[in-house]
């Protein structure tokens, strides 16, 4: 008599074994998009400090922040209008030879979360320069 023996797996295996799958997808997915959006600071984090370099030649130009509070007053470009970026770049804070704060806010037509932002803030009173994160950077430093 012949033994009939189909190889393969059955329909209730392979509907398990997806299952088990889209489970796992299911919880490394939001850590992986959140990882992504985080290696972004990368970016910002570069850009700041190209235009902290930007703001101190100014300074010793000038012998004063405030005359240079603008993007478009340093000797480098506004890297926020660079192609492919993921920010944009703002001065503020500037005074005459306190210290001034960059700041890097995500864009949000590629994705980036509303309210995401890097901070640079340097202090020549007290010689500190900090970076603040909020949003999806909350915890840089």
């Amino acid at each position: 008599m012949k033994q009939n023996k189909k190889k393969g797996f059955t329909l209730l295996e392979i509907i398990i074994v997806i299952i088990i799958i889209g489970v796992m997808a299911s919880l490394a997915l939001p850590r992986f998009f959140q990882m992504v959006e985080y290696s972004r600071s990368a970016e910002a984090l570069t850009n700041l400090g190209t235009l902290r370099g930007s703001m101190e030649r100014c300074y010793l130009q000038t012998n004063n922040y405030t005359l240079c509070p603008a993007l478009t007053d340093l000797d480098v470009g506004d890297p926020g209008q660079t192609a492919g970026t993921h920010f944009t770049y703002a001065i503020s804070g500037t005074t005459a030879t306190g210290g001034f704060t960059i700041t890097a806010t995500r864009n949000t037509t590629d994705g980036g979360s509303t309210g995401s932002t890097i901070a640079l803030g340097q202090n020549n009173a007290t010689g500190a320069v900090t970076y603040t994160g909020q949003g999806a950077f909350q915890g840089i430093k």
